[in-house]
């Protein structure tokens, strides 16, 4: 991932839980707040109760790429958090991404609508 490091502590995913804003779809949350570096800052969360070590790993993986190939849309400065949610188990790799981009577009933190569309038109 070009401009985006990863958020690893657990202080620092608190810190986004806590003090920044969130949008929610069927599959996943996102929250977001704004750091004061400029990079992103990226975590995945996938609990326990979603199923076992290789369904989480699966999952964080499809949500991992989901953020690199649309990671040119986002604005720059942010910590980022993403939850999974059990229905995202079930969920094929477009729906990831497509929910993704919809909380994160709701939180404000994507460039532009058309770009979106653009980008959704060609993973179609």
């Amino acid at each position: 991932m070009e401009f985006t490091s990863s958020l690893k502590k657990n202080y620092e995913f608190r810190r986004v839980y806590s003090k920044g804003k969130s949008s929610a779809q069927p599959c996943l949350v996102v929250y977001a707040r704004k750091n004061r570096s400029p990079e992103n800052r990226l975590g995945i969360t996938v609990s326990n109760k979603i199923g076992g070590a290789v369904t989480r790993n699966r999952i964080r993986r499809r949500l991992r790429e989901a953020y690199r190939l649309s990671e040119a849309l986002f604005v720059c400065g942010f910590d980022i958090v993403i939850v999974a949610r059990h229905k995202s188990v079930s969920a094929d790799y477009n729906r990831l991404r497509s929910e993704m981009i919809k909380a994160s577009s709701a939180l404000g933190i994507v460039l532009e609508s058309k770009s979106i569309e653009k980008n959704s038109a060609l993973s179609d």
